[in-house]
């Protein structure tokens, strides 16, 4: 599989959190994305306006309504009248805005309709506010060439005696019609960002006119607006819990689920596939591997889905604010993106190898920890020192150069940002200057900017993950894809109540790769009640000959037969069922005796478990242990001795009471004396199993009903220890290597 299929495949479980995940982005982004705007109106809106939100005036006096009318071009004057209604003092309809402008009880007030098109009439108003602006400041310098739409002309204007505005009516209609058109005409050219901030100017005058409560009116905007922000701010706070709650969630059931299968897959190899893999490539694919994978998940899910949330809605956030400042925020990603290209093209290859390392460091502390006796008993402590330090060094100097580079890239992002900042504001102070930007929109557009460059951060970021997180998945999709040669067929057959004759027919077995046979043409039977005994020099085949019988490998010919039915016709699991099986490596697991014995078979009484130690010689240790059953086993059972695990294993795989037992070489850590008393309980124990044993010593195997003779994977000879001594060479010569020359007689 692919790694996008590997993931979207774990994935599909948790597809319900990963929609709710997203959502809770989108709200959280939408919340972020918010705030600067809501932060640029309480500054523009509620401080530099007052609390005036919109730039035409809901209400104006009659007196103030006519000197607006005045400078508003003949063509739009019936429509801004239109857009109006009067209010006589006294009427009913008065007495609904007597609160809010208290002027109405004296004197004739417009009000803007509802239907009215607010974009028009601020439009022909902020034209009308601004000509007025040009017509006094020609007045005064009496060059209209001169007149200029500065932050001069605004401030004298709020801080102008209405009444002495409407004292300039009747001289502003006796002037020269001219005069105003000329007027009209400079507003028209004017930019038209400045028409609203003109307009607020003339109405918070309007509204100081009419009596309004001007300081409520801006701390309820304010307190308004803050509490909005507040609000949005907590559902955001909110919605990222929830994310990195969920995100969490599907990180570690993605990793959960993928260290399950790893390990269903691996218990599933036969010897082959652990051939293929190393047991610490296996403990790195099954730990370090899958835990990059989960960090991915995790934060990939968060950064993959906000990150162009983010920088989408930042960008268009920013433009809405101010397009002539787009540009740098533009520098500033092809800057970003130059650095993190540069910073992946040199991390790429290193975090490629950063896993094959682990594998390395792992396997040398491995070899070096489970082989400490042989180690300090050649007195190699300084050379598996070097070894350690080699593997550690390669790993440390790869990493901290990846980090290295990393950390190149935070320094980086905090310099983009600020000369980001530096820039805008310089920028935005001349717009700010000349009347084409309010200060709330720069500090708005500031934080957009660094929504935007954060959001290439951490598409970047993913992207730097991504290469070693990739390496892992292909590592982990190699052991998932691996299927085990060893299969059970589709019907498998049942063998009921098996006896336990095992036959083999013309059995040959290659290893995979090899150019030839380990074991050929080999054909014997063992049989119930008997003890069957395989002797060979070092390499003559006998444990692989041994672990064909469970099959930890298949015959490559002939076939191995159980009862007169072929083993490959049996489920595996049926199959081990019968079989008894000890080990050439006694293999203990943490817990205790009992546990441990009972391994064999999890329903096993204690009184069975105690006639298995009887048998295999180990009910002394068992006893004179003060916890007897219950005495704790330390991992791979390094607290009790060789010969002590030996006999535990062999207890294991007798309380099974199995139609088939096998001893892999499992007597070679006895002394003769127990070696002969275990035996001489195995016979009786044993009576009606079939019983076989690889061994390296004569003693042991020299009552076998049948002996099997390898040699160098050939069947040498087959018979008895008197018949074997007479025709078999192979035999003898061993024999003689280890018997005095009465037993040979």
């Amino acid at each position: 599989e692919t790694p996008m299929k590997l993931v979207l495949k774990y994935l599909k479980p948790f597809t319900l959190f990963v929609i709710v995940g997203l959502l809770l982005l989108f709200t959280q982004a939408m919340a972020d994305l918010s705030l600067p705007n809501l932060m640029s109106n309480i500054v523009n809106v509620g401080i530099q306006q007052g609390g005036i939100k919109d730039s035409v005036p809901i209400a104006i006096s009659e007196d103030s309504f006519d000197l607006v009318s005045t400078f508003i071009s003949d063509k739009n004057k019936e429509a801004f009248r239109n857009a109006y209604k009067h209010i006589e003092p006294g009427s009913a309809e008065a007495a609904r805005y007597i609160d809010s402008y208290p002027l109405v009880e004296q004197t004739s007030i417009y009000i803007i309709k509802e239907d009215a098109d607010y974009e028009a009439v601020a439009d022909m108003y902020g034209r009308s506010a601004l000509a007025f602006i040009v017509l006094m400041q020609e007045l005064a310098t009496e060059d209209s060439q001169d007149a200029a739409f500065d932050e001069e002309g605004r401030s004298a204007l709020a801080e102008a005696d209405i009444d002495a505005l409407h004292q300039l009516l009747p001289m502003l209609r006796n002037m020269p019609e001219e005069s105003l058109t000329n007027a009209i005409q400079a507003s028209e050219r004017a930019d038209s960002s400045m028409y609203s901030q003109v307009g607020i100017s003339f109405t918070r005058v309007f509204y100081e006119e009419l009596g309004t409560d001007m300081q409520k009116m801006q701390r309820s905007y304010i307190y308004g607006t803050g509490a909005y922000m507040l609000l949005i701010a907590l559902l955001g706070s909110a919605a990222a819990i929830g994310v990195g709650l969920l995100s969490s969630r599907v990180g570690s059931g993605l990793a959960r689920d993928l260290r399950q299968d790893v390990f269903k897959r691996v218990e599933s190899f036969s010897l082959e596939e652990f051939d293929k893999f190393s047991t610490s490539t296996l403990i790195t694919r099954t730990t370090n591997d899958i835990t990059q994978i989960q960090m991915l998940a995790t934060m990939g899910l968060r950064m993959l889905a906000f990150a162009p949330i983010m920088g989408i809605g930042g960008i268009i956030m920013a433009l809405n604010k101010s397009l002539s400042l787009s540009w740098i925020i533009a520098v500033a990603v092809i800057v970003l993106i130059g650095v993190v290209a540069i910073i992946f093209t040199v991390a790429l290859p290193k975090f490629k190898l950063m896993q094959k390392l682990v594998d390395r460091l792992n396997l040398v502390t491995r070899e070096s920890l489970s082989g400490m006796l042989v180690i300090r008993a050649f007195g190699n402590q300084e050379h598996e020192e070097e070894r350690f330090e080699y593997a550690s060094g390669d790993f440390r100097d790869t990493n901290r150069f990846t980090n290295r580079v990393m950390n190149f890239m935070w320094p980086s992002m905090i310099l983009i940002m600020n000369l980001s900042s530096l820039a805008i504001v310089w920028v935005g102070a001349h717009q700010i200057e000349s009347s084409a930007m309010q200060i709330g929109d720069m500090m708005a557009f500031i934080q957009y900017a660094m929504h935007i460059i954060m959001s290439f951060l951490m598409i970047s970021m993913i992207f730097i993950m991504l290469p070693r997180a990739t390496v892992s998945l292909n590592r982990i999709a190699e052991i998932l894809d691996t299927q085990a040669k060893i299969l059970d067929i589709e019907n498998p057959l049942s063998l009921g109540s098996c006896k336990g004759e095992l036959a083999f027919e013309d059995v040959s077995f290659r290893y995979r790769g090899a150019e030839n046979d380990v074991l050929c043409n080999i054909s014997f039977t063992a049989r119930p009640g008997e003890t069957t005994a395989i002797i060979g020099s070092t390499g003559s085949g006998k444990s692989t000959l041994i672990q064909l019988i469970p099959r930890f490998y298949d015959v490559t010919g002939g076939r191995i037969t159980i009862d007169g039915v072929d083993i490959r016709d049996i489920s595996q699991h049926e199959l081990r069922e019968h079989i008894g099986y000890i080990p050439q490596r006694a293999v203990l697991f943490s817990g205790d005796i009992k546990s441990n014995i009972r391994y064999g078979k999890d329903d096993a009484s204690e009184q069975d478990i105690l006639l298995a130690t009887e048998v295999a010689q180990i009910k002394n240790f068992v006893e004179g242990s003060e916890k007897g059953l219950d005495t704790e086993i330390a991992q791979g059972g390094s607290n009790v001795s060789g010969g002590q695990r030996q006999r535990l294993t062999i207890a294991r795989a007798l309380v099974k009471k199995a139609p088939i037992l096998i001893f892999d070489d499992s007597f070679s850590a006895l002394d003769f004396k127990t070696d002969a008393a275990l035996r001489k309980a195995l016979t009786s124990y044993t009576s009606h199993s079939t019983v076989l044993i690889v061994a390296q010593r004569i003693n042991t195997i020299m009552n076998a009903e049948q002996i099997i003779v390898l040699d160098e994977g050939n069947l040498a000879g087959i018979g008895r220890h008197r018949d074997l001594l007479k025709t078999c060479k192979a035999y003898r010569e061993i024999a003689e290597s280890q018997l005095s020359e009465e037993d040979l007689a």
